[in-house]
């Protein structure tokens, strides 16, 4: 049950940043690989402004659904935010960032997670 409530929220999760118009949005399920958390959200936004919009937008969501994050980090620069939810962290870069720590490299032995992002599109096949 727990994986299948870890998974609704990493949906939610990553729904909020295709919402919120960020890029690049990856999961990996980290479990049996890392002792830090279960699994991790890799994304990116436009300038610093979008990367702390985007991070807002979530810790909003998720507050909204009675999860709050244990920490968070980078709000002030926000070149790099990273949003603790102890079991799913997420970490939101700005461009060339991302590049430049490669964390999916440091997890490359993680299994990606298919996530469920509704689209205009996969809106449009539901309701039509």
């Amino acid at each position: 049950m727990k994986e299948k409530d870890d998974r609704t929220l990493l949906n939610s999760i990553a729904q909020v940043i295709f919402d919120k118009k960020g890029s690049n949005i990856l999961a990996l399920d980290l479990r049996g690989v890392s002792t830090i958390t279960d699994y991790v959200v890799i994304a990116e936004g436009n300038v610093d402004r979008h990367v702390i919009a985007i991070a807002s937008a979530i810790e909003q969501t998720l507050t909204e659904q009675g999860i709050k994050p244990v920490h968070v980090e980078g709000l002030q620069t926000g070149d790099w935010v990273v949003l603790d939810y102890l079991q799913i962290m997420v970490h939101l870069f700005m461009p060339g960032l991302r590049d430049k720590y490669q964390l999916e490299q440091l997890w490359r032995e993680g299994e990606i997670i298919d996530l469920q992002i509704e689209t205009e599109l996969t809106g449009a096949k539901k309701h039509g």
